[in-house]
């Protein structure tokens, strides 16, 4: 009797539960879980990005996972901080890398720790999907697993020049900050800067963070008709802020390393007017991404840093690809998830996505851009002053 009774209380429990189902709700059949990782600043003075790239990836977890959850597997985001430091950027990725259910990384924000965080994924082939590292290194070494949807350096600093040339500028003098990727986006610059006749003054690494008068003091003697900074905005806007309150002249000109709001909060009105390149557009720029940014807003209570939407769509491909790779039920292996990514065709918010055979999107976009206003809540209306699509220089070689 006593059986009987608990049998029926468990029946009615279990009439109740499935009546505060939502109609047309997935019952999860316990097949285990899928997680998507992220991989960016989320501390220090890069945060600004680095935390539009997790928040941009969250949202399309949350968005788009619901097909895997429908076939049964529970669907978490998972975000590491790798502080802009490679070191950390390793320990983490060893870690991602000992959780099986991470069947995918979107990251990361910068190269230098991007390319040897990818050696660690690499051994046990985990799709990365790159929203932001534009050295060419991250995709030129072939990796069937890595991938990236947002331009190259060699292309982005060889816009750069095509615009300081556009200017009527004679004369440039290029400062990088020893990173792969601002060393590396210089390099292009300057090179390309020099074949169209532009006279470089001066090329000079540096780390420095708060006083650049031993930088500056020589600059303003030298008094170039344009200053090219490659590197991140933390070091970039002090810099141009102490550049233009010690008199110097020159326009001002970066990479996308320049593009985010915290650029105008710290240098403020110094740099109004300055020019910057960009792999990521202003997501309130580009036709399909209104709703995007709507939602984004709606959950965040601000707007997206430039490459959330780009992480966004990396986010995106990462789950389109371990659902064709999951095709009868079954959880795929990284291996099956990496083979699907590379053949992932996705009409994205940042334009039509298609990777060649080094994992290079097969046509990027980039901006040329000019600050419009020192509100840091303005950023997002910098005037778009150019806009390309641009195949990977080695497109023919593949």
């Amino acid at each position: 009797m006593r059986n009987s009774i608990t049998r029926s209380v468990v029946g009615v429990l279990v009439v109740l539960a499935l009546a505060a189902v939502p109609a047309g709700a997935p019952i999860a059949q316990g097949k285990g879980t899928i997680k998507i990782a992220s991989q960016s600043p989320l501390s220090g003075g890069q945060a600004a990005l680095g935390e539009g790239i997790k928040l941009g990836a969250q949202l399309a977890v949350e968005k788009f996972k619901g097909p895997l959850e429908k076939m049964g597997f529970k669907v978490e985001f998972v975000p590491y901080d790798d502080q802009a430091k490679p070191d950390v950027g390793v320990s983490n990725s060893k870690n991602i890398i000992a959780d099986k259910d991470i069947l995918a990384i979107i990251g990361h924000l910068n190269s230098g720790v991007a390319i040897p965080s990818s050696e660690v994924y690499k051994e046990v082939s985990l799709a990365m999907i790159s929203p932001a590292n534009t050295n060419p290194t991250v995709t030129d070494r072939k990796y069937t697993n890595v991938n990236r949807v947002c331009g190259r350096d060699d292309v982005q600093g060889v816009v750069g020049s095509e615009f300081a040339k556009s200017l009527n500028a004679k004369t440039v003098y290029v400062i990088h900050d020893k990173t792969p990727y601002g060393q590396g986006v210089a390099e292009f610059f300057r090179d390309d800067a020099k074949k169209k006749g532009l006279n470089v003054l001066g090329f000079e690494g540096t780390e420095e963070k708060s006083n650049f008068d031993p930088i500056i003091t020589p600059i303003r003697a030298r008094n170039p008709d344009l200053i090219y900074f490659g590197g991140i905005y933390d070091q970039g806007a002090p810099f141009f802020k102490q550049a233009r309150e010690k008199g110097v002249k020159s326009k001002f000109m970066g990479p996308d390393g320049m593009d985010s709001s915290d650029l105008a909060k710290i240098a403020g009105k110094n740099v109004v007017g300055m020019y910057y390149t960009s792999a990521a557009g202003p997501a309130s720029a580009l036709p399909k991404a209104k709703q995007f940014v709507e939602d984004f807003k709606k959950k965040f209570g601000k707007n997206p840093e430039p490459y959330a939407a780009e992480a966004y769509d990396a986010a995106t491909v990462a789950l389109k690809a371990i659902e064709a790779a999951a095709k009868g039920g079954k959880a795929p292996s990284r291996e099956d998830v990496a083979v699907a990514v590379r053949k992932v065709k996705l009409s994205g918010i940042t334009g039509d996505i298609e990777f060649d055979a080094k994992g290079d999107r097969k046509k990027a976009l980039y901006f040329v851009l000019q600050v419009d206003s020192d509100d840091p809540q303005k950023w997002g209306d910098n005037k778009i002053v150019k806009q390309l699509a641009i195949a990977p220089p080695s497109a023919s070689k593949n």
